[in-house]
């Protein structure tokens, strides 16, 4: 893992956009792992990754935790 980042205790929209702004200086292929606990980060998280063209290659779900490990486009 490359870099990653506790969202936890933040609300839509930020763990997205805390995500956006620490995968910036990061090389393409750089692989990040996203912790939070935002019920709403389930959709965000996947949209920001399509829209952006990074590569969401996995989520899951343990204690209301949800962690996300995307690839850097």
């Amino acid at each position: 893992m490359d870099l990653e980042i506790d969202a936890l205790g933040l609300l839509c929209p930020l763990p997205v956009l805390r995500l956006r702004k620490r995968m910036m200086p990061l090389e393409s292929g750089a692989k990040i792992r996203l912790i939070a606990d935002d019920p709403a980060a389930i959709v965000d998280v996947p949209h920001f990754c399509n829209e952006a063209g990074h590569t969401l290659l996995s989520s899951s779900e343990k204690n209301g935790q949800l962690a996300f490990v995307i690839q850097k486009a």
